[in-house]
């Protein structure tokens, strides 16, 4: 059996966080992922705090294991929601979208970890000054909002620039992928898309079902004029947005162009003019199982990996 620092940090039995994504990581998720050894993660996106409250007491109706939020730092919500996470006692809080200096305090004292995630070294860095407890390194091969760095150069550069457990994010969705990153000098691996397509994901089965469609090279990158990338599945939005940033459309009616439709797709099933974040892994998704079933696959066949790598040397 794999086991990391991060196993230690967490109290965790596999190295394995569910990423945290708005509108899809509910409690439902959070909790499946959590009583399967890994570290389930509710997103609480712009939600209000008493539905991120919610999400919480889904999770210890269902498991005492640990748990965490992630926290969108650029929420209107954001103060309520950091003290309901200390309400609460949620054990680790995972954080992007801003910057968590002003919060550590408060959660450090309610003994909730801290563990932002980051696109490059600087920011690792500075997360590293403030405090943090661990490093979530996000490369653009990932679903959603991203950086530029993809993961392989990303991981080995940030485990060596900060004295803390690096995770690592984008491009991991089964043992191949962990087995990488470990390699690599993580300590463990974030996995988003794959989990999209766990029997406790909530999502409507449209999306789930854009997901398993998904070819390698559907998982695109679209609004990088706006400033903030993102990549999601190809469908009749994305196509629109390309045409607006071609056109040299302002990216202010680009950005009111998105609002509400990840809830679109997510909750409505609208794949179509909808916005399917996923990440490049998703044409590595085949089909839909037990969350408990995603993470003994990712394990088992990163062990493998890493047995058959040593016998390589001779």
């Amino acid at each position: 059996m794999i086991k990391t620092e991060l196993c230690k940090l967490l109290d965790i039995e596999h190295p394995i966080i569910q990423g945290g994504m708005a509108w899809i990581a509910t409690g439902e998720l959070a909790a499946a992922v959590s009583q399967a050894g890994g570290l389930g993660i509710i997103g609480a996106g712009n939600a209000p705090a008493d539905v991120v409250r919610e999400e919480i007491q889904k999770v210890k109706k269902v498991t005492d294991k640990p748990f965490g939020v992630n926290v969108m730092l650029l929420s209107p919500y954001v103060d309520e929601v950091i003290d309901v996470v200390i309400e609460e006692k949620v054990p680790v809080v995972t954080t992007g979208a801003g910057n968590p200096g002003k919060y550590i305090d408060a959660l450090k004292e309610a003994g909730t970890k801290i563990i932002p995630v980051v696109p490059s070294v600087a920011l690792a860095k500075r997360m590293a000054r403030l405090g943090v407890d661990a490093i979530i390194a996000e490369g653009s091969e990932a679903g959603g909002h991203i950086g530029e760095l993809t993961t392989m150069p990303l991981i080995p550069q940030i485990a060596r620039s900060v004295d803390l457990p690096v995770i690592a994010a984008g491009g991991v969705a089964d043992g191949y992928g962990l087995a990488a990153v470990l390699s690599l000098g993580a300590v463990g691996a974030q996995v988003g898309t794959r989990f999209i397509c766990a029997e406790e994901c909530i999502v409507h089965e449209n999306y789930k079902k854009a997901i398993l469609k998904a070819r390698d090279r559907d998982a695109i990158v679209t609004a990088r004029s706006t400033g903030h990338p993102v990549r999601n599945l190809k469908n009749k939005l994305t196509r629109q947005i390309e045409a607006m940033e071609q056109e040299g459309v302002p990216k202010e009616e680009i950005e009111e162009l998105g609002i509400g439709r990840l809830r679109r797709a997510v909750v409505d099933g609208d794949v179509d003019e909808g916005t399917v974040m996923a990440g490049q892994v998703a044409a590595m998704v085949s089909k839909v199982e037990p969350a408990e079933d995603i993470i003994s696959d990712i394990i088992e066949g990163a062990e493998k990996v890493l047995r058959d790598n040593c016998k390589l040397i001779v």
